[in-house]
């Protein structure tokens, strides 16, 4: 069966689910692009509080899809195209995601799967997951960009370890190593993603959002093609002060109540 990724919106929380049968999930060229759409469309949604990413069955991604792999990734034009349009073009529609992006990992975690996951806010794993991203085995380094994202999210250490050691890591590794927030029994994942998704579509939605848009141009305003953008974001960093949560927030904990968002 082709691989798909799917979106389920339930409320507040939306779910992005990788599905790929028989490949534990692994990325085709058809997913990339799909992942692109679906997160355009939830960067619209105000009604959406938290995204959560997950895997179908056993798994989060293994990877790519290595059986396209000879279609493209022998021309310089064409394989620059797919990273550079397909897999960039989702990942940035990822980052660029207002609502918190909760991941939660199942089984195997590799190289595509890893940038997935590098996306997103907070990473939430099963114990016996593991980490990688061994494409050193087949014989071609990670694209540029996407080495600096998952750098920036595993630690260069660890990536330079995945990337030239081929090194696959367990979750208690992971979660020492900062890459992983949460660290849960594997029977018990479900329940505390679903815990923990509630948590978040619970609190202050806009303030979710603007602490978001504020971390993005801090990073962003090192980069000369969004620095204009992340400079407009830091001036206007203060222009929620009138708003009706801003308002209900501080009134809720004067009045000893829970807040209503």
């Amino acid at each position: 069966m082709p691989g798909q990724v799917r979106l389920d919106s339930q409320g507040p929380v939306a779910r992005v689910l990788l599905s790929h049968p028989g490949k534990l999930n692994a990325m085709s060229r058809a997913m990339w692009r799909e992942l692109r759409a679906v997160f355009r469309q939830l960067q619209t949604d105000a009604a959406v509080r938290c995204v959560v990413v997950q895997g179908e069955g056993s798994a989060f991604c293994a990877g790519g899809d290595i059986s396209e792999y000879a279609d493209f990734r022998f021309d310089e034009a064409s394989l620059r195209d797919f990273h550079e349009q397909d897999v960039w073009g989702a990942l940035q529609a990822m980052l660029d995601c207002d609502a918190p992006v909760l991941a939660c990992i199942a089984g195997a975690c590799m190289g595509a799967g890893m940038e997935i996951a590098s996306c997103c806010d907070i990473r939430l794993a099963a114990a016996d997951a593991s980490f990688g991203a061994p494409i050193a085995r087949l014989g071609f380094p990670m694209a540029p960009r996407e080495a600096d994202l998952v750098a920036r999210a595993a630690g260069e250490g660890t990536a330079r370890q995945m990337l030239l050691e081929a090194a696959v890591l367990d979750a208690a590794e992971m979660k020492a190593r900062g890459f992983l927030q949460h660290l849960v029994a594997p029977a018990e994942l479900a329940a505390r993603c679903d815990d923990l998704a509630g948590r978040i579509a619970s609190l202050a939605p806009q303030a979710a959002r603007l602490n978001k848009r504020t971390l993005r141009a801090l990073r962003e305003q090192q980069d000369p093609a969004r620095a204009g953008a992340a400079a407009a974001e830091l001036a206007a960093a203060y222009r929620y002060a009138p708003a009706a949560e801003h308002r209900e927030g501080v009134a809720a904990f004067l009045e000893k109540r829970k807040p209503r968002f």
